[in-house]
């Protein structure tokens, strides 16, 4: 992955090739991504450059050989590790290494930008809790005590550091507090919230900001060849998220599956609300919404949280009259739908319930029990009253 190739902040990848060019490379740094950004290949690209036999002013050179190793991820010092869990084909005491190979293919395959729902999807993992455990940590030490094969540094890139497990953690402290010579590790996450704070004391943070839509038009345009009416739609849509964007464009869906299941949940709360008639108030739809996110994987019952919160936001600021929102077509159809639902008085509360449905959900709760919970007590918070 050449620098040239990753969506992202120029200042920040001149940023990371000043720390090599003038010998300043932490020997742990932690990349703190939205979801959406090129964390992961901005991480790809820094690690080539590092190990590039001959770099260049601003850039990898592509064509030696470590590059074209690292083009595959198949550099011998590069070690990846990423959350896993059992599977179909890793039934007992899984590790990075086992899934080596499937998660290579599925990072290349995605032009590098991965989320842990595809990712689980792709080892059919949706229920499970996966992490980065004691056995990756065990490899991790092995490895360190080694030199490196070919290249000056050995380099280790935890994807999704914040599933790092509470006892593997540990493990790591030291390592990263006196690693052996000429290592480094690029920790990325999307919630720094969520990592021991000893581990985020031993690694300097770079944060990686949220791309633009003109940048997610012009990669969704080079990468697929659309059209860029096409291309904004899609980045419009998704908000920046360039994952949400391709997986629309890859399913050749219009609408977006969890605006349909929103819409279903969020219009019976809001029919409840008014205390229509039972009759009127279309409870099979809002229980049907809720069977689907259940049958889906873990993730993806946080995913749809997330996107309620989302929603939520969005229709309290399109009441604002200011003409910030920018959204799809379908979205935007939703908005004008639930126009007037919200505002600054019944916002606040629902996030903080839809914060706590989060939670719960994280934590193995039952999902059917907690998104119905919530059902009853937003209603209550749309007439002003705690149900």
């Amino acid at each position: 992955m050449l620098f040239k190739d990753v969506m992202g902040d120029e200042a920040l990848k001149r940023q990371l090739i000043s720390m090599v060019k003038e010998h300043r490379i932490s020997h742990a740094l932690l990349f703190l991504a939205h979801e959406g950004a090129a964390g992961f290949a901005l991480a790809v690209a820094f690690a080539q450059y590092i190990s590039c036999q001959n770099r260049g002013e601003h850039d990898s050179c592509g064509v030696c050989s470590s590059c074209i190793k690292y083009e595959k991820l198949s550099h011998p010092d590069l070690h990846l590790l990423f959350p896993n869990s059992t599977s179909p084909q890793v039934k007992k005491d899984p590790d990075s290494e086992q899934f080596y190979t499937v998660f290579r293919d599925f990072a290349v395959k995605n032009h590098y930008f991965i989320t842990l729902t595809d990712w689980l999807e792709t080892i059919e993992g949706e229920n499970k809790q996966p992490s980065i455990n004691l056995r990756d940590t065990s490899n991790i030490m092995n490895w360190n005590s080694t030199r490196s094969y070919e290249g000056e540094y050995k380099i280790y890139i935890l994807w999704m550091a914040e599933r790092l497990h509470y006892a593997a953690a540990p493990r790591l402290l030291k390592t990263l507090e006196e690693p052996e010579n000429k290592s480094l590790f690029i920790l990325i996450s999307e919630s720094a919230d969520t990592i021991l704070p000893t581990i985020l004391s031993r690694t300097q943070m770079i944060k990686i900001g949220k791309p633009d839509v003109a940048l997610v038009i012009a990669k969704l345009t080079a990468l697929f060849g659309i059209t860029p009416s096409r291309a904004r739609e899609l980045a419009m849509s998704c908000d920046g998220n360039i994952n949400n964007a391709i997986k629309l464009l890859q399913n050749n869906q219009s609408d977006n599956t969890m605006l349909v299941r929103f819409r279903k949940y969020w219009q019976s709360i809001h029919s409840f609300a008014q205390n229509k008639d039972r009759q009127e108030i279309d409870f099979q739809s809002a229980c049907h919404a809720v069977d689907e996110v259940v049958k889906e994987g873990r993730e993806y019952q946080k995913g749809f949280v997330r996107y309620l919160l989302r929603m939520v936001r969005l229709i309290l600021l399109e009441n604002s009259g200011a003409g910030l929102v920018k959204v799809s077509a379908a979205e935007q159809a939703v908005l004008n739908a639930f126009y007037g639902t919200l505002n600054v008085t019944n916002t606040t509360p629902i996030m903080q319930e839809c914060n706590k449905a989060l939670f719960h959900i994280e934590r193995n709760g039952n999902t059917a029990l907690i998104l119905t919970d919530l059902y009853f007590k937003i209603s209550g918070f749309l007439t002003g009253n705690r149900r």
